[in-house]
């Protein structure tokens, strides 16, 4: 297929909503079947329980690893492409902004990707972070919080180069990649065999989905990119960019609106997603708060996540996933501060009695 031809036709634009719109689509309805959650796989390790949590989440990194690395190793796809390796960085925003995050979904009890899937599986507890979530991105990009998301970034910045890319800074390529995705579904197997063998099969396989949407979305905007004369930004997929986006198009009255691309069609798909999911596994259902002290700690979580993801440029999918299947440095960095994060976070929340 002539990527040109298809973007004098349908434009550049339409093309990667549509590419968004499909990984979305697919890793909501995944994430819903799956069960897929990072801050229930670092609580798993933070309690040494490793178990079903860890290994889902494992399975969903290792697939998304080894389909990065393929497309890498094909010459499709450059990690210098992306602003997570080729682009300048705040270490200090990493750091700070890593661990605010792990805080703050620990007392949200899910990162904006899982609330999404949750708010798209009937909760309202859920919804209302989201929300909350996009407000406090908005806030902090150009509002009331720049100043001191600005303040903790220029701290400590940090330039491109070699190590900024795990494949340059090990001198190994593609091999770390490899190397990783193999050993973390090794692991994950292990993890996992204590589980009941149809739980094992439909969660490893939906994890698996989830991991490759995360190759597709590079693969896709990589794609757009080389045959488009416009800028076009190599990204995959991460939920904070596209909070604050869709908080801007549902004021209607807004001055500027931003346009439409990869991050557009990636929210909304993935909401649908795990709604047509949880409908068909007949898991649909209106929920709310069960407690209201949990009303208090869910919107401090969603204001910490949303300050956090910022400042250190992603989220538990954004680095965790996407930025780590890159071999982005910085998003090993923002993993190891966002489970740092989970860390305090459990300890406040079980000192104030909140549920993990």
């Amino acid at each position: 297929m002539d990527m040109g031809l298809w973007i004098d036709r349908f434009g550049t634009g339409s093309l990667l909503m549509a590419g968004a719109a499909f990984a979305g689509l697919l890793f909501g309805a995944a994430v819903q079947r799956s069960g897929l959650c990072t801050r229930a796989a670092l609580l798993e390790c933070w309690q040494r329980e490793w178990g079903a949590r860890t290994g889902v989440w494992l399975v969903a990194l290792a697939v998304a690893c080894l389909g990065v690395q393929a497309l890498v190793a094909a010459g499709w796809l450059q990690p210098a492409q992306s602003r997570l390796v080729g682009a300048p960085a705040s270490l200090s925003g990493v750091i700070v902004g890593g661990a605010l995050f792990g805080m703050g979904m620990v007392f949200t009890r899910g990162c904006p990707a899982r609330l999404l899937v949750l708010a798209g599986s009937g909760n309202l507890r859920a919804l209302v972070s989201v929300l909350v979530f996009g407000v406090v991105v908005q806030a902090t990009l150009t509002g009331a919080l720049s100043a001191p998301r600005q303040w903790v970034a220029d701290a400590w910045r940090i330039d491109p180069g070699p190590l900024r890319d795990l494949g340059r800074l090990t001198a190994t390529g593609t091999g770390w990649g490899w190397a990783l995705g193999l050993g973390l579904l090794v692991l994950a197997v292990w993890l996992l065999r204590r589980e009941p063998a149809r739980l094992q099969r439909g969660a490893v396989a939906a994890a698996a989905l989830a991991g490759a949407m995360v190759a597709a979305g590079w693969g896709w905007t990589a794609w757009v990119a080389s045959a488009s004369f416009d800028p076009v930004a190599v990204q995959s997929l991460n939920y904070s960019a596209p909070a604050a986006e869709w908080l801007i198009r549902a004021q209607l009255q807004a001055e500027f609106h931003p346009p439409w691309g990869f991050d557009a069609g990636l929210l909304p798909a993935t909401v649908l997603g795990a709604l047509l999911a949880a409908v068909a596994a007949r898991q649909w259902a209106w929920q709310g708060y069960g407690h209201e002290h949990r009303v208090g700690a869910n919107l401090l979580g969603a204001v910490l996540m949303g300050f956090g993801a910022v400042l250190a440029g992603g989220c538990t999918v954004g680095h965790g996933l996407s930025g780590m299947a890159l071999g982005a440095t910085s998003s090993l960095i923002a993993l190891l501060a966002m489970a740092a994060g989970v860390g305090v976070g459990r300890a406040v929340a079980r000192a104030r009695g909140w549920p993990l």
